[in-house]
């Protein structure tokens, strides 16, 4: 979606209306730290609730405002959650919730960890099981070349080790 759309979209909203967060279509696969992560966040959320509405007089409406679409969100993560065993993935291949070593093509190593939406952190190696870097990764096994199609150009990466962590 264009951004002209939705900058038109809030600017239509009133102070106190926030838009919710978009929720996709796809599976909502979460690993066992994922799942907790979530568990976490609702915990969090309830609690500010709470703090909130206690402070009656310091109401910041607009920040309550955004804890409930956020509890929205992330409850909705929670109850469609599918929660993906690691041990019970094909160790020899990449799958949901493997850690993959790759080499790229100047001969660099990287690790990847597929995860779910909701717990993909680029900056800690961790993406998500529909990004174009998974979908790449996703089946290979060991020894395998596969194409990683980013906006950059091409990447070439072998696997190297496939892991998974966790149960």
């Amino acid at each position: 979606m264009s951004r002209a759309f939705v900058k038109e979209e809030n600017e239509a909203l009133t102070g106190e209306e926030l838009p919710e967060r978009p929720v996709s279509s796809e599976p909502n696969y979460v690993t066992p730290a994922g799942l907790e992560g979530l568990r976490m966040k609702v915990e969090q959320l309830h609690a500010e609730h709470a703090r909130l509405k206690r402070a009656a007089e310091d109401f910041d409406r607009p920040k309550l405002t955004q804890i409930e679409r956020d509890l929205r969100y992330y409850e909705s993560r929670l109850e469609s959650a599918i929660l993906v065993n690691a041990a019970a993935q094909p160790p020899d291949e990449v799958r949901f919730g493997a850690s993959v070593q790759a080499e790229d093509e100047s001969g660099a190593t990287h690790t990847f960890t597929i995860v779910g939406e909701d717990e993909a952190d680029v900056v800690h190696g961790k993406v998500s099981w529909q990004s174009p870097l998974a979908t790449a990764l996703l089946g290979a096994a060991v020894g395998d070349t596969v194409t990683w199609d980013r906006p950059a150009g091409e990447t070439t990466l072998e696997v190297l080790d496939i892991e998974y962590r966790g149960g």
